[in-house]
Protein backbone atom coordinates (compact mmCIF):
# COMPACT_ATOMS: atom_id res chain seq x y z
CA UNK A 1 0.00 0.00 0.00
CA UNK A 2 3.06 2.52 -0.45
CA UNK A 3 0.91 4.18 -3.26
CA UNK A 4 -1.69 4.97 -1.65
CA UNK A 5 0.70 6.38 1.62
CA UNK A 6 2.47 8.44 -0.94
CA UNK A 7 -1.11 10.00 -2.44
CA UNK A 8 -2.20 10.58 1.42
CA UNK A 9 1.43 12.25 1.86
CA UNK A 10 0.37 14.14 -1.20
CA UNK A 11 -2.88 16.02 -0.50
CA UNK A 12 -1.89 16.39 3.08
CA UNK A 13 1.20 18.43 1.64
CA UNK A 14 -1.47 20.21 -0.41
CA UNK A 15 -3.95 21.17 1.77
CA UNK A 16 -1.06 23.04 4.15
CA UNK A 17 0.17 24.76 1.07
CA UNK A 18 -3.48 26.19 0.24
CA UNK A 19 -3.81 27.40 4.35
CA UNK A 20 -0.39 29.23 3.89
CA UNK A 21 -1.46 31.05 0.73
CA UNK A 22 -4.86 31.90 2.10
CA UNK A 23 -3.42 33.32 5.22
CA UNK A 24 -1.33 35.29 3.01
CA UNK A 25 -4.22 36.55 1.20
CA UNK A 26 -5.77 37.49 4.31
CA UNK A 27 -2.69 39.54 5.64
CA UNK A 28 -2.35 41.11 1.66
CA UNK A 29 -5.93 42.51 2.04
CA UNK A 30 -5.62 43.55 5.44
CA UNK A 31 -2.42 45.70 4.31
CA UNK A 32 -4.35 46.94 0.96
CA UNK A 33 -8.00 47.88 3.17
CA UNK A 34 -5.42 49.65 5.99
CA UNK A 35 -3.63 51.88 3.46
CA UNK A 36 -6.25 53.12 1.64
CA UNK A 37 -7.96 53.92 4.82
CA UNK A 38 -5.01 55.85 5.72
CA UNK A 39 -5.16 57.55 2.30
CA UNK A 40 -8.87 59.08 2.80
CA UNK A 41 -7.59 60.55 5.92
CA UNK A 42 -4.40 61.81 4.69
CA UNK A 43 -7.12 63.13 1.50
CA UNK A 44 -9.56 64.46 3.95
CA UNK A 45 -7.06 66.87 6.02
CA UNK A 46 -4.90 68.80 3.47
CA UNK A 47 -2.95 71.31 4.35
CA UNK A 48 -3.93 71.04 7.97
CA UNK A 49 -7.84 71.28 6.87
CA UNK A 50 -10.43 69.18 7.33
CA UNK A 51 -11.96 69.25 3.01
CA UNK A 52 -15.16 67.56 3.84
CA UNK A 53 -17.03 70.48 6.09
CA UNK A 54 -16.54 74.44 5.73
CA UNK A 55 -14.43 76.47 7.44
CA UNK A 56 -15.93 78.44 10.31
CA UNK A 57 -15.62 82.39 9.44
CA UNK A 58 -16.72 85.76 11.25
CA UNK A 59 -19.72 87.39 10.26
CA UNK A 60 -19.36 90.10 7.94
CA UNK A 61 -19.81 93.59 9.23
CA UNK A 62 -21.67 95.64 6.98
CA UNK A 63 -20.31 98.80 7.10
CA UNK A 64 -22.40 101.99 6.40
CA UNK A 65 -22.38 103.03 2.54
CA UNK A 66 -20.10 105.99 1.45
CA UNK A 67 -21.68 109.47 3.18
CA UNK A 68 -21.24 111.52 0.54
CA UNK A 69 -22.35 110.68 -3.31
CA UNK A 70 -20.86 112.14 -6.20
CA UNK A 71 -22.89 115.50 -6.88
CA UNK A 72 -24.19 116.94 -9.97
CA UNK A 73 -21.36 118.97 -11.45
CA UNK A 74 -22.58 122.51 -12.46
CA UNK A 75 -20.67 122.85 -15.87
CA UNK A 76 -20.52 120.39 -18.23
CA UNK A 77 -17.24 117.87 -18.12
CA UNK A 78 -15.84 119.81 -14.73
CA UNK A 79 -13.10 118.46 -12.74
CA UNK A 80 -13.89 116.07 -10.11
CA UNK A 81 -12.61 119.43 -7.35
CA UNK A 82 -15.26 121.35 -8.80
CA UNK A 83 -18.19 118.24 -9.06
CA UNK A 84 -18.17 117.70 -5.34
CA UNK A 85 -18.00 119.86 -2.27
CA UNK A 86 -14.65 120.80 -1.54
CA UNK A 87 -12.40 118.06 1.01
CA UNK A 88 -11.43 118.43 4.12
CA UNK A 89 -7.82 117.46 5.10
CA UNK A 90 -7.47 114.10 5.93
CA UNK A 91 -5.71 114.07 9.36
CA UNK A 92 -4.42 110.72 8.63
CA UNK A 93 -3.30 111.63 5.14
CA UNK A 94 -0.50 109.69 4.40
CA UNK A 95 2.29 109.46 1.20
CA UNK A 96 1.33 107.21 -1.15
CA UNK A 97 3.70 104.63 -2.78
CA UNK A 98 3.63 101.28 -4.66
CA UNK A 99 3.41 98.04 -2.80
CA UNK A 100 6.61 96.35 -1.88
CA UNK A 101 4.89 93.58 -2.17
CA UNK A 102 5.23 91.07 -5.45
CA UNK A 103 2.50 91.23 -7.80
CA UNK A 104 0.39 88.32 -8.13
CA UNK A 105 0.81 86.36 -11.48
CA UNK A 106 -1.06 87.77 -14.34
CA UNK A 107 -4.12 86.11 -15.73
CA UNK A 108 -4.43 83.12 -17.95
CA UNK A 109 -6.42 85.31 -20.00
CA UNK A 110 -7.32 88.91 -20.68
CA UNK A 111 -10.94 87.56 -21.90
CA UNK A 112 -13.50 89.18 -19.72
CA UNK A 113 -15.54 86.46 -17.71
CA UNK A 114 -18.93 86.03 -19.49
CA UNK A 115 -21.38 89.22 -18.45
CA UNK A 116 -24.10 87.28 -15.25
CA UNK A 117 -27.16 86.25 -16.24
CA UNK A 118 -28.38 85.02 -13.02
CA UNK A 119 -30.78 86.17 -10.13
CA UNK A 120 -28.99 88.62 -7.56
CA UNK A 121 -28.02 87.99 -3.78
CA UNK A 122 -30.13 89.98 -0.83
CA UNK A 123 -27.73 89.34 2.41
CA UNK A 124 -29.98 88.88 5.16
CA UNK A 125 -28.35 91.57 7.02
CA UNK A 126 -28.70 95.22 6.47
CA UNK A 127 -30.43 98.07 8.36
CA UNK A 128 -33.65 98.19 6.38
CA UNK A 129 -34.14 94.71 7.27
CA UNK A 130 -33.53 95.71 11.20
CA UNK A 131 -36.07 98.42 10.89
CA UNK A 132 -38.38 95.98 9.23
CA UNK A 133 -37.83 93.32 11.77
CA UNK A 134 -38.21 95.77 14.69
CA UNK A 135 -40.85 98.14 13.25
CA UNK A 136 -44.11 95.67 12.22
CA UNK A 137 -46.58 97.87 13.46
CA UNK A 138 -45.41 100.87 11.43
CA UNK A 139 -47.56 101.89 8.73
CA UNK A 140 -44.72 102.46 6.40
CA UNK A 141 -43.32 99.13 6.63
CA UNK A 142 -45.32 97.21 4.01
CA UNK A 143 -44.01 99.77 1.45
CA UNK A 144 -40.24 100.02 2.46
CA UNK A 145 -40.59 95.97 2.27
CA UNK A 146 -41.91 95.11 -0.59
CA UNK A 147 -40.16 97.75 -2.45
CA UNK A 148 -36.58 98.15 -1.05
CA UNK A 149 -35.84 95.66 1.65
CA UNK A 150 -36.55 92.81 -0.44
CA UNK A 151 -34.46 94.04 -3.41
CA UNK A 152 -30.90 92.19 -4.07
CA UNK A 153 -28.74 95.35 -2.91
CA UNK A 154 -24.76 95.58 -2.89
CA UNK A 155 -22.59 94.68 0.30
CA UNK A 156 -20.18 97.04 1.17
CA UNK A 157 -16.62 96.04 2.94
CA UNK A 158 -15.57 99.47 4.09
CA UNK A 159 -12.68 98.99 7.26
CA UNK A 160 -9.27 98.46 6.91
CA UNK A 161 -9.13 95.13 8.66
CA UNK A 162 -6.38 92.86 8.05
CA UNK A 163 -7.04 89.29 9.02
CA UNK A 164 -10.59 89.69 9.20
CA UNK A 165 -11.85 90.46 5.57
CA UNK A 166 -11.46 86.71 4.00
CA UNK A 167 -13.47 85.90 6.13
CA UNK A 168 -16.16 88.36 5.87
CA UNK A 169 -16.01 87.94 2.35
CA UNK A 170 -16.24 84.60 2.17
CA UNK A 171 -19.41 84.43 4.47
CA UNK A 172 -21.19 86.56 1.95
CA UNK A 173 -19.99 84.65 -1.29
CA UNK A 174 -20.82 81.61 0.31
CA UNK A 175 -23.97 82.18 1.36
CA UNK A 176 -25.02 83.87 -2.49
CA UNK A 177 -23.41 80.31 -3.42
CA UNK A 178 -25.78 78.46 -1.62
CA UNK A 179 -28.94 80.59 -2.61
CA UNK A 180 -27.67 79.73 -6.25
CA UNK A 181 -27.50 83.86 -7.01
CA UNK A 182 -24.68 86.55 -7.86
CA UNK A 183 -23.64 88.92 -4.87
CA UNK A 184 -22.33 92.42 -5.41
CA UNK A 185 -19.45 93.37 -3.36
CA UNK A 186 -17.64 96.76 -3.11
CA UNK A 187 -14.62 96.68 -1.53
CA UNK A 188 -13.62 100.57 -0.23
CA UNK A 189 -10.98 101.05 1.35
CA UNK A 190 -8.00 102.59 -0.94
CA UNK A 191 -5.96 105.45 1.12
CA UNK A 192 -7.16 108.86 1.14
CA UNK A 193 -10.92 107.78 -0.09
CA UNK A 194 -13.19 110.54 -0.97
CA UNK A 195 -10.27 112.68 -1.16
CA UNK A 196 -11.03 113.25 3.16
CA UNK A 197 -14.57 114.15 2.80
CA UNK A 198 -17.24 112.73 4.81
CA UNK A 199 -16.24 109.08 3.70
CA UNK A 200 -12.42 109.82 4.16
CA UNK A 201 -10.38 106.69 5.50
CA UNK A 202 -9.25 103.42 4.61
CA UNK A 203 -5.94 101.58 4.37
CA UNK A 204 -3.27 103.68 5.53
CA UNK A 205 -1.01 103.28 2.70
CA UNK A 206 -0.98 101.48 -1.13
CA UNK A 207 1.32 98.68 0.88
CA UNK A 208 -1.29 98.26 2.99
CA UNK A 209 -4.38 98.24 0.68
CA UNK A 210 -2.09 95.83 -1.92
CA UNK A 211 -2.36 92.92 1.28
CA UNK A 212 -6.19 94.04 2.08
CA UNK A 213 -7.34 93.18 -1.37
CA UNK A 214 -5.11 90.08 -1.24
CA UNK A 215 -7.37 89.06 1.61
CA UNK A 216 -10.61 90.14 0.18
CA UNK A 217 -9.86 88.13 -3.37
CA UNK A 218 -9.38 84.88 -0.98
CA UNK A 219 -13.07 85.07 0.00
CA UNK A 220 -14.14 85.14 -3.19
CA UNK A 221 -14.70 81.50 -3.71
CA UNK A 222 -15.33 79.86 -7.52
CA UNK A 223 -18.67 81.41 -7.93
CA UNK A 224 -19.63 83.76 -10.34
CA UNK A 225 -19.30 87.53 -8.09
CA UNK A 226 -19.52 91.20 -9.42
CA UNK A 227 -16.99 93.49 -7.81
CA UNK A 228 -17.67 97.36 -7.75
CA UNK A 229 -13.78 97.79 -7.20
CA UNK A 230 -13.50 101.10 -5.12
CA UNK A 231 -16.54 104.04 -6.14
CA UNK A 232 -14.88 107.52 -6.54
CA UNK A 233 -11.32 105.98 -6.66
CA UNK A 234 -11.00 106.83 -10.11
CA UNK A 235 -13.73 110.21 -11.30
CA UNK A 236 -12.22 111.71 -8.14
CA UNK A 237 -8.57 111.21 -8.21
CA UNK A 238 -7.73 114.99 -9.66
CA UNK A 239 -7.37 115.63 -5.58
CA UNK A 240 -4.32 113.79 -5.81
CA UNK A 241 -0.80 115.02 -7.08
CA UNK A 242 -0.19 113.69 -9.85
CA UNK A 243 2.39 111.04 -8.78
CA UNK A 244 -0.32 109.76 -6.22
CA UNK A 245 -2.63 109.33 -8.94
CA UNK A 246 -0.32 107.37 -10.85
CA UNK A 247 0.61 105.41 -7.86
CA UNK A 248 -3.23 104.28 -7.15
CA UNK A 249 -3.83 103.57 -10.83
CA UNK A 250 -1.11 100.72 -10.22
CA UNK A 251 -2.57 99.94 -7.30
CA UNK A 252 -5.89 99.34 -8.65
CA UNK A 253 -4.47 97.47 -11.94
CA UNK A 254 -2.92 95.49 -9.15
CA UNK A 255 -6.27 94.90 -7.53
CA UNK A 256 -8.09 94.06 -10.49
CA UNK A 257 -5.63 91.31 -11.57
CA UNK A 258 -5.84 89.84 -8.09
CA UNK A 259 -9.52 89.52 -8.04
CA UNK A 260 -9.85 87.91 -11.52
CA UNK A 261 -7.22 85.96 -10.89
CA UNK A 262 -8.53 84.51 -7.55
CA UNK A 263 -11.84 83.62 -8.97
CA UNK A 264 -12.18 84.06 -12.96
CA UNK A 265 -15.90 84.34 -12.57
CA UNK A 266 -15.81 86.96 -10.68
CA UNK A 267 -16.48 90.46 -12.70
CA UNK A 268 -14.55 93.43 -11.78
CA UNK A 269 -15.88 96.87 -12.47
CA UNK A 270 -13.45 99.94 -12.59
CA UNK A 271 -15.12 103.40 -11.62
CA UNK A 272 -16.51 105.11 -14.79
CA UNK A 273 -17.74 108.26 -12.31
CA UNK A 274 -21.51 109.09 -14.08
CA UNK A 275 -23.13 110.89 -17.00
CA UNK A 276 -23.06 114.15 -15.20
CA UNK A 277 -19.06 114.59 -14.37
CA UNK A 278 -16.16 113.79 -16.66
CA UNK A 279 -16.59 113.59 -20.47
CA UNK A 280 -16.41 110.27 -21.64
CA UNK A 281 -12.72 110.59 -23.33
CA UNK A 282 -11.25 112.14 -20.11
CA UNK A 283 -12.57 109.17 -18.52
CA UNK A 284 -11.73 106.65 -20.39
CA UNK A 285 -8.33 107.91 -20.29
CA UNK A 286 -8.16 107.61 -16.54
CA UNK A 287 -9.61 104.29 -16.74
CA UNK A 288 -7.04 102.89 -19.28
CA UNK A 289 -4.31 104.28 -16.87
CA UNK A 290 -5.66 102.28 -14.06
CA UNK A 291 -5.63 99.00 -15.88
CA UNK A 292 -9.37 98.72 -16.59
CA UNK A 293 -8.98 97.12 -19.82
CA UNK A 294 -6.83 94.70 -19.23
CA UNK A 295 -7.51 93.72 -15.54
CA UNK A 296 -11.13 94.33 -15.52
CA UNK A 297 -14.54 93.46 -17.20
CA UNK A 298 -16.08 96.96 -17.88
CA UNK A 299 -17.39 99.68 -15.80
CA UNK A 300 -19.50 100.63 -13.02
CA UNK A 301 -21.65 104.63 -13.12
CA UNK A 302 -24.01 106.37 -11.03
CA UNK A 303 -22.93 105.22 -7.72
CA UNK A 304 -24.92 106.84 -5.23
CA UNK A 305 -25.84 109.34 -8.06
CA UNK A 306 -28.72 110.28 -9.56
CA UNK A 307 -29.10 110.27 -13.21
CA UNK A 308 -31.33 108.72 -15.49
CA UNK A 309 -30.84 105.15 -16.49
CA UNK A 310 -30.94 106.24 -20.35
CA UNK A 311 -28.45 108.71 -20.04
CA UNK A 312 -26.51 106.54 -17.55
CA UNK A 313 -26.41 104.21 -20.72
CA UNK A 314 -25.58 106.43 -23.62
CA UNK A 315 -22.51 107.75 -21.57
CA UNK A 316 -21.20 104.05 -20.67
CA UNK A 317 -21.37 102.96 -24.19
CA UNK A 318 -19.30 106.10 -24.69
CA UNK A 319 -16.46 105.56 -22.01
CA UNK A 320 -16.12 101.96 -23.84
CA UNK A 321 -15.49 103.14 -26.70
CA UNK A 322 -12.98 105.39 -26.36
CA UNK A 323 -11.48 102.97 -23.23
CA UNK A 324 -11.18 100.29 -26.29
CA UNK A 325 -10.10 96.44 -24.90
CA UNK A 326 -11.94 93.06 -25.38
CA UNK A 327 -15.12 93.26 -26.98
CA UNK A 328 -16.51 91.76 -23.84
CA UNK A 329 -16.02 94.34 -21.56
CA UNK A 330 -19.61 95.90 -20.37
CA UNK A 331 -21.09 98.23 -17.80
CA UNK A 332 -23.35 98.17 -14.60
CA UNK A 333 -25.25 101.36 -13.64
CA UNK A 334 -26.53 102.10 -9.90
CA UNK A 335 -30.15 102.47 -10.56
CA UNK A 336 -31.46 102.79 -6.85
CA UNK A 337 -31.94 106.05 -6.59
CA UNK A 338 -32.54 107.29 -9.98
CA UNK A 339 -36.05 106.93 -10.63
CA UNK A 340 -36.94 110.74 -11.38
CA UNK A 341 -33.83 111.34 -12.61
CA UNK A 342 -31.02 114.10 -11.14
CA UNK A 343 -32.26 117.36 -8.86
CA UNK A 344 -30.90 120.60 -9.04
CA UNK A 345 -26.92 121.39 -9.68
CA UNK A 346 -25.35 120.72 -6.18
CA UNK A 347 -28.71 119.60 -4.33
CA UNK A 348 -26.78 116.25 -3.65
CA UNK A 349 -27.45 115.38 -0.13
CA UNK A 350 -30.80 113.26 0.51
CA UNK A 351 -32.57 115.50 -2.48
CA UNK A 352 -36.31 115.93 -2.53
CA UNK A 353 -38.30 114.66 -5.10
CA UNK A 354 -36.13 111.24 -5.69
CA UNK A 355 -37.71 107.95 -6.25
CA UNK A 356 -36.50 104.42 -6.50
CA UNK A 357 -35.23 103.07 -10.17
CA UNK A 358 -34.96 99.78 -12.04
CA UNK A 359 -35.00 97.64 -10.06
CA UNK A 360 -31.86 95.14 -9.83
CA UNK A 361 -31.85 93.14 -12.83
CA UNK A 362 -28.68 91.36 -14.66
CA UNK A 363 -31.17 90.71 -17.91
CA UNK A 364 -31.01 94.24 -19.20
CA UNK A 365 -31.97 93.60 -22.93
CA UNK A 366 -29.15 95.85 -23.56
CA UNK A 367 -25.69 95.63 -25.64
CA UNK A 368 -23.00 96.52 -23.33
CA UNK A 369 -25.31 96.87 -19.79
CA UNK A 370 -24.61 93.91 -18.06
CA UNK A 371 -26.88 94.43 -15.05
CA UNK A 372 -28.94 97.21 -13.40
CA UNK A 373 -27.68 97.39 -9.79
CA UNK A 374 -28.74 98.93 -6.15
CA UNK A 375 -24.82 100.05 -5.22
CA UNK A 376 -26.33 102.61 -2.61
CA UNK A 377 -28.98 101.07 -0.23
CA UNK A 378 -31.79 103.05 -0.89
CA UNK A 379 -32.79 104.92 2.73
CA UNK A 380 -29.39 105.06 4.27
CA UNK A 381 -28.79 108.63 4.56
CA UNK A 382 -26.25 110.75 2.57
CA UNK A 383 -26.37 112.89 6.27
CA UNK A 384 -28.98 115.47 5.97
CA UNK A 385 -32.43 113.08 6.73
CA UNK A 386 -30.17 111.06 9.44
CA UNK A 387 -26.37 110.58 10.34
CA UNK A 388 -24.20 110.19 7.34
CA UNK A 389 -24.83 106.14 6.70
CA UNK A 390 -27.68 105.77 8.94
CA UNK A 391 -31.16 104.18 7.88
CA UNK A 392 -33.75 106.97 7.97
CA UNK A 393 -37.19 105.72 7.18
CA UNK A 394 -38.32 108.99 6.09
CA UNK A 395 -36.00 109.22 3.05
CA UNK A 396 -36.58 105.39 2.82
CA UNK A 397 -40.57 106.24 2.25
CA UNK A 398 -40.00 108.64 0.20
CA UNK A 399 -37.79 107.23 -2.35
CA UNK A 400 -40.28 104.40 -2.56
CA UNK A 401 -43.51 106.03 -3.20
CA UNK A 402 -42.17 108.79 -5.01
CA UNK A 403 -41.11 106.12 -8.26
CA UNK A 404 -43.81 106.50 -10.88
CA UNK A 405 -43.16 102.70 -12.20
CA UNK A 406 -41.78 99.43 -10.46
CA UNK A 407 -41.52 96.98 -12.54
CA UNK A 408 -40.42 93.51 -10.91
CA UNK A 409 -36.72 92.21 -10.77
CA UNK A 410 -35.90 89.24 -13.34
Amino acid sequence: MPGTRVRRRTAHRERRRAARRHALLAVASAVVAIGATAGLIDAGHQDGRDTARPEPTAPPVLQPLPAVPTPTPTAPAPSASSARPAPAPSPSRTTVRPSAAPEPPPSPSATPAPAPRARLFRHPDSQVLDWVRAHPDDPRRPVIESRIAERPAAVWFAAHNPGEIAGQVREVTRGAAAAGRIPVLVPYAIPDRDCGGASKGGAPDLAAYDAWIRQFAEGLGAGAAIVILEPDAIALSDCLSSSDRAARFASLARAGRTLRTANPRARVYFDGGHSGWHAPAKQAAALRAAGAATNGDGIFTNVANFHRTADERAYARRVLAALGGPAGLGAVIDTSRNGNGAPAAGDWCDPAGRALGQPPTTRTGEARIDAYLWVKLPGESDGCSGAAGSFTPEYAFALATGSTVQRSAR
